[in-house]
């Protein structure tokens, strides 16, 4: 199983990006995908999920409105566009799989993780 997040970089407060995470080893489309963030010396923290079917998302307060989770079942790729980024957005940012069809805010709710990809913005 592999979980490769990319996208990530240095931006300015108020600019976009937009977070892939390829997924392999696995049925992509049998499972909910989640993201998390961990800002240095904080714990992990959800962002973002979506159902296998892409039909149900969910956000953390802090980021509705300004960000939005997506997938293609066709690629095997879930996604985060994030705009009105702001400097406390900083963080490494990480996808999972959760352990079925739904998904979870909590980070015991996901089976699989990729390795990370940074964020910062800038002020």
């Amino acid at each position: 199983v592999q979980l490769q997040a990319s996208g990530g970089g240095l931006v300015q407060t108020g600019g976009s990006l937009r977070l892939s995470c390829a997924a392999s080893g696995f049925t992509f489309n049998n499972y909910g995908m989640g993201w998390f963030r961990q800002a240095p010396g904080k714990e992990r923290r959800f962002v973002a999920a979506i159902s296998w079917s892409g039909g149900t998302t969910d956000y953390a307060d802090s980021v509705k409105g300004r960000f939005t989770v997506s997938r293609d079942n066709d690629n095997n790729t879930v996604y985060l566009e994030m705009n009105s980024l702001k400097p406390e957005d900083t963080a490494v940012y990480y996808c999972a799989t959760a352990w079925g069809y739904g998904s979870s805010t909590r980070t015991s709710g996901y089976r699989y993780w990729g390795q990370g990809t940074l964020v910062t913005v800038s002020s």
